[in-house]
C-alpha cells in the first residue's frame, strides 16, 4: 500500500462517482484520475463556470451540476437530480475564512464542510451503491466540538478553531456513519481521507496575511495536489477497511503515498459523535434512511 499511485486505480468503466468541489485543487485532480480510469464523474460545484472549464478538458464523462453546500435548498435540488451513484466523495471545503453565515444561518466552515455534506449524504444514501468518502484534515487534531455553540453564535469567532471543529466533525461523521451502516446490516462503506500538506488554492482564501505566508509554505514544503489527492482516490477506489482513515504515510502524515492514518482521541468519542449526529439532523432537517438497532 505504501507505494500506491494513480496507476493502481482499477478499471472504473461503467461506474459513477460524485465529487464535490471538483472545479479546482484536489477535487479536480481526483476527477481527472477517475475519468482517466473510465468512470463517469458528476462534478458537484458551486462555481459552474470554473467547473465547465475544467470538465471541458476531460471529455464527456465529466459532467457538471450545480451544488452550493452553503445552501440546503441547493443541496436538496442537487440530490433530487441524482438517480444512482457508486461512490460519493465529500471533498469540497473552505478553510479559515472570515466569519460568515451560510444561507441557512450556519457558521460558514461548519455549515459548508460538515452540515452541507451531512445533508447531502443523508439525501443520497439510498442512491449510493458502494461507499461514501469524506475528506477531513490533519487539522482535525486542533478541533473541539462545541455542541452548545456549534455555529459560533456566542463565542468569539476564531477562524482556525472553527476550521479545526469543522474537520473534526468531518472525521467523526465518517466514523459514525460506518457504525450506523454496520448496525443497520448495510454493506455500504464509509471511509475518511486527508491530503496531508498539499499545495492548492484552498490556502488562498483566508483573506488575511496567512494567504501570503501559506503561499510561501506551499512552494517550500507542500507536496503537489496530485500527491495530495492520492489518499482520497485510494479511499474511493481501492479495497479499504470499513470506517478507516487514510492519508499520506511520510513526514508525520504530511506527504507521501497513502496508507492508514492516525487520528485524535477526540475523533473516536462515540458519545459526542452521536450527539453531533443528532444535532446535525436537527439543524439540516435531514434524517438518514436507516434505523439504528
Amino acid at each position: 500500500m505504501s507505494g500506491w499511485d494513480i496507476a493502481d486505480i482499477p478499471d472504473l468503466a461503467g461506474r459513477t462517482y460524485i465529487v464535490t468541489g471538483a472545479n479546482g485543487g484536489l477535487g479536480a485532480v481526483a476527477t481527472r484520475a477517475l475519468v482517466d480510469a473510465g468512470a463517469r464523474v458528476i462534478m458537484a460545484c458551486r462555481n459552474e463556470v470554473k467547473a465547465h472549464a475544467v470538465a471541458n478538458r476531460m471529455g464527456e464523462r465529466a459532467q457538471v451540476r450545480r451544488l452550493d453546500l452553503a445552501d440546503l435548498a441547493s443541496v436538496r435540488e442537487f440530490a433530487d437530480s441524482i438517480d444512482s451513484v457508486d461512490v460519493l466523495i465529500n471533498n469540497a471545503g473552505v478553510m479559515a475564512v472570515p466569519q460568515r453565515r451560510t444561507a441557512d444561518g450556519f457558521e460558514m466552515q461548519i455549515g459548508t464542510n460538515h452540515l452541507g455534506h451531512f445533508a447531502l449524504t443523508g439525501l443520497l444514501l439510498d442512491k449510493v451503491r458502494e461507499r461514501v468518502v469524506t475528506v477531513s484534515s490533519g487539522a482535525h487534531s486542533i478541533g473541539k466540538i462545541d455542541l452548545a455553540d456549534l455555529n459560533w453564535e456566542r463565542r468569539r469567532y476564531q477562524r482556525w478553531a472553527a476550521y479545526g471543529q469543522a474537520k473534526l466533525a468531518n472525521l467523526m461523521f465518517a466514523y459514525e456513519l460506518q457504525r450506523r451502516l454496520t448496525a443497520a446490516g448495510s454493506s455500504k462503506l464509509s471511509v475518511a481521507a486527508h491530503p496531508g500538506y498539499a499545495a492548492t488554492d484552498l490556502q488562498s482564501h483566508t483573506e488575511s496575511a496567512m494567504d501570503f505566508l501559506m503561499s510561501i509554505g506551499n512552494r517550500l514544503f507542500a507536496q503537489s495536489a496530485e500527491m495530495g489527492a492520492l489518499p482520497t482516490l485510494f479511499a474511493a477506489t481501492a479495497e479499504v477497511q470499513p470506517g478507516a482513515y487514510y492519508g499520506p504515510t511520510g513526514l508525520r502524515g504530511l506527504r507521501g503515498h497513502p496508507g492508514r492514518s492516525g487520528c485524535s482521541s477526540a475523533s473516536r468519542d462515540e458519545m459526542t459523535a452521536r450527539r453531533l449526529w443528532e444535532l446535525s439532523e436537527q439543524l439540516t432537517k435531514v434524517s438518514f434512511p436507516f434505523a439504528r438497532k
